[in-house]
């Protein structure tokens, strides 16, 4: 197995408690928390993992260089920022075997990512996305799913619980190559959420952990996660 990390925020809402850092390195319990997001691929057996990094990417570089407890790091650079999909088609170039997950590197999952690829090699998927429960849907915005089928996406600012895109993709070279070369595009807005319909991405459902450390409250809520005992 084979991950793209989006690793190029700047974590701009996250200035007041991490200055001049990209968020992936935001500490997390003593750690970066992208450390922890790498841990979880490397205890899934991923061989390799394509950074995606932009803002101050020497520091993310300068950290964790080439390999990580056995699993090769590559880096993709941004100088330009090129959005969602432009990171990963530029990032894609360093992939040596599809279908390549994608995820962030500001969100953890507890995900089961050989049961993931499983499921999607079964229905033959050319898109898959990690859907999860959670309470409170507002800060995200719901997804309309019929069996294991993503048909589509619900407006930020809803209430109540229901299910999420929980950031993590799993796409091939049919997907790939919708994505422009060489220009800012996003993945979400521009490919994803217009044509889920075509799409029709395979909802694998997790229940394990989410979380989002885009905000400093959900930030702090990270450390108690992590927190060793």
């Amino acid at each position: 197995m084979q991950a793209i990390v989006l690793a190029g925020g700047l974590g701009t809402r996250l200035k007041s408690v991490v200055p001049d850092l990209p968020k992936p390195m935001a500490p997390v319990a003593g750690r970066p928390f992208l450390a922890h997001v790498l841990d979880r691929l490397v205890d899934a057996g991923f061989e390799r993992a394509v950074l995606a990094v932009g803002y101050r990417f020497e520091a993310i570089r300068d950290y964790f260089g080439a390999d990580y407890r056995g699993m090769a790091l590559h880096y993709s650079v941004e100088y330009t920022p090129l959005g969602t999909g432009g990171a990963i088609r530029l990032a894609a170039d360093q992939i040596t075997a599809l279908p390549v997950f994608i995820l962030n590197g500001d969100t953890y999952l507890e995900l089961d990512y050989p049961a993931m690829l499983a499921a999607h090699r079964r229905a033959s998927a050319a898109l898959s996305m990690a859907v999860c429960r959670v309470p409170e849907v507002g800060r995200y915005g719901a997804l309309e799913i019929e069996g294991d089928t993503v048909y589509g996406f619900l407006e930020k600012g809803g209430a109540g619980t229901g299910d999420i895109n929980a950031g993590v993709y799993l796409l091939g070279a049919e997907i790939l190559r919708q994505i422009p070369a060489g220009a800012a595009y996003s993945f979400e807005q521009q490919l994803l959420v217009p044509r889920v319909a075509e799409l029709r991405p395979l909802a694998f459902r997790t229940a394990g952990r989410f979380i989002d450390i885009g905000i400093p409250e959900d930030f702090e809520r990270a450390q108690h996660w992590f927190a060793r005992p």
